[in-house]
């Protein structure tokens, strides 16, 4: 039956996992079908191979994030120290 209103009246995607700020992983409200971020923007099936991709991105997007925060408030810190003496 949930695959009949998937047919009808198309997916209901909603967003399941944010790998990075352009890559997603969304999942149909009614069916579960899972679909994700292709290269080049277009919206592929989730596949073991493209889940183990966007584990591995997620991981590295996530540490450069956190190097970068931590670069700025190294600067920040630094700026403080020549201001003070």
């Amino acid at each position: 039956m949930k695959n009949i209103h998937c047919m009808v009246f198309g997916h209901d995607f909603k967003v399941t996992r944010n790998v990075t700020y352009h890559v997603k992983e969304y999942a149909c409200k009614t069916c579960k079908k899972q679909l994700t971020t292709s290269g080049n923007g277009n919206l592929i099936e989730l596949t073991p191979k493209f889940k183990e991709i966007n584990d591995v991105l997620e991981r590295i997007h996530h540490k450069r994030i956190l190097r970068i925060k931590k670069l700025k408030e190294n600067q920040i810190e630094q700026k403080a120290k020549l201001q003070i003496a």
